[in-house]
């Protein structure tokens, strides 16, 4: 998590120094699937997985709401929501000023929504980090989602996080059914990893007993290059099953279409960046149809 400076009139403490106090956890039966998207790694493609993700679960029948946790709003952007449309953020979530429901507008994919992010966020952590519910904060906007006016049916809710472990992550953590974590392909893939595994058991340990790795997805990946195949046979020789069978490719539909405001499944359809997020939302399904069945 990020230090933060007390004002000068401030006892000098740390913010996480204060206990956490856990919301009442009820939530009702058609609570949706939550899946945050993490990766302390910037340029990993964690925007890029959670709108193609998103488009592509929307595409075949799921309901899915895209929450922009990443200050930067890039997943709002790339949904081609304009940053005068973000009249209601997440900012404003997190730190109590609105309900989630008066943040969350439609997308021009049918069956996809988003909460989007402004610049504000960045400031949270200053704002709420000695409140003592500040890592439930989103936990506590999701309670009863699909209940109310107008009527939401969510079926998953994505969470594209920041590049870094802070309180926003945590909060993103300990709000989720389990992390979906995009790793390039690359040399230092695996470096990280240690670390954000460790902060997932110490969110398991503390806030959030039911938290699961659902899965690692290995992104920009290019045949072509012999380190790419070394990295995801390293990548899946340590993680095993937990790597997903579908690979993101490298590939130019994908780095154009948030330029276009557009997921690449409706920039362009046919290409293969396309038809690799849509078979990695049917593992998704299918994984999330093994783990209710083992449980």
């Amino acid at each position: 998590m990020t230090d933060t400076i007390d004002p000068p009139e401030a006892a000098p403490a740390e913010p996480q120094v204060v206990p956490f106090t856990k919301p009442v956890a009820t939530a009702p039966a058609s609570a949706p699937r939550v899946i945050a998207i993490a990766n302390q790694k910037g340029g990993v493609g964690k925007t890029t997985t959670a709108i193609n993700l998103g488009t592509a679960l929307a595409a075949i029948g799921e309901h899915v709401l895209i929450v922009d946790l990443d200050p930067q709003g890039n997943a709002s952007t790339g949904l081609g929501i304009e940053r005068k449309q973000r009249r209601t953020s997440t900012y404003d979530v997190l730190t109590g000023h609105a309900p989630m429901r008066d943040a969350v507008i439609p997308t021009a994919v049918p069956q996809l929504h988003l909460a989007p992010s402004t610049m504000d966020l960045s400031g949270l952590e200053l704002e709420i980090g000695r409140e003592r519910d500040r890592a439930f904060r989103l936990r506590t906007a999701l309670h009863n989602i699909n209940n109310g006016t107008p009527a939401f049916n969510f079926t998953y809710v994505l969470v594209d996080c920041p590049p870094s472990l802070n309180l926003i992550t945590v909060n993103a953590m300990a709000a989720a059914n389990s992390i979906l974590v995009p790793m390039q392909c690359e040399f230092f893939a695996l470096e990280g990893l240690s670390q954000l595994l460790k902060t997932v058991d110490e969110v398991k340990k503390n806030l959030n007993p039911n938290l699961s790795i659902h899965g690692i997805v290995m992104t920009m990946f290019d045949s072509r290059n012999n380190l790419a195949n070394q990295v995801v046979a390293d990548v899946r020789q340590f993680m095993g099953k937990q790597v997903y069978e579908t690979v993101i490719p490298r590939n130019v539909r994908i780095s154009e279409a948030p330029s276009y405001g557009k997921p690449v499944l409706v920039y362009d359809l046919k290409c293969v960046g396309s038809e690799a997020y849509l078979r990695l939302a049917t593992e998704i399904i299918q994984r999330e149809r093994a783990m209710k069945a083992a449980g």
